[in-house]
């Protein structure tokens, strides 16, 4: 009787348990979920996947972002900015068709996600002014 209520209480305790943690997960909505793809995402009309990548590392730099990893195979830079907080950057550069570049951005204060558009706006528009000028000095 005793196994019984014991095995009874632990698949309760454990249906609880992945309930709740499911419903964290799925809490947000869609338009949301669009909205933050949307400030993060950048189209650029470039086949160079090099030259944005060292664009997006010399932007993150002079944003005040330290490197902490690059792979040019992952297309991906990940920059941390610890100037009284800590503010994280993901960078995945990846080649689309027609001869573009989709540069996605994702940063996390203190392991959440920004919401705020204005870090994203701040590198993007940083971003933009580095590629323009990549590619006029490459003429």
């Amino acid at each position: 009787m005793k196994n019984t209520a014991l095995f009874l209480m632990t698949a309760i305790f454990m249906v609880g348990c992945h309930a709740s943690a499911q419903r964290g997960v799925m809490d947000t909505d869609g338009e949301s979920q669009l909205k933050i793809r949307q400030m993060q995402t950048r189209y650029f009309d470039t086949r160079d996947k090099k030259k944005t990548m060292e664009s997006a590392i010399a932007t993150l730099q002079d944003l005040g972002f330290v490197i902490d990893k690059a792979s040019f195979e992952l297309g991906t830079v990940s920059a941390t900015k610890l100037s009284g907080y800590n503010l994280r950057m993901s960078v995945n550069v990846t080649p689309r068709s027609g001869g573009r570049m989709s540069v996605r951005a994702n940063a996390q204060f203190n392991a959440n996600v920004v919401d705020d558009p204005q870090p994203y706006q701040q590198f993007f528009d940083a971003l933009s002014k580095s590629m323009f000028l990549q590619a006029h000095l490459d003429e």
